[in-house]
């Protein structure tokens, strides 16, 4: 498995997303596809640089927490 991540080069991640889904358009491959919230997030960050599997986990971790605050079925302390 490898050790970081990064977007295939080239990829301009157009996507439009509503009430937690994202649809994308591959402009590389010319499929498009329906993803979650959470792997549009992962996406995003990865745009932004190569991401480690600790980094990805943390920002999984982050959105899980964000989700479940919004439900107010958590709270920070």
């Amino acid at each position: 498995m490898a050790s970081t991540w990064r977007l295939v080069s080239g990829q301009a991640l157009l996507h439009r997303g509503w009430d937690g889904a994202f649809v994308l358009y591959n402009d590389l491959s010319g499929d498009t596809h329906l993803l979650s919230e959470e792997a549009m997030a992962l996406l995003l960050a990865l745009r932004d640089g190569d991401v480690t599997p600790e980094e990805l986990a943390a920002l999984e971790l982050a959105e899980l927490l964000a989700t479940l605050c919004r439900l107010d079925l958590i709270e920070p302390c």
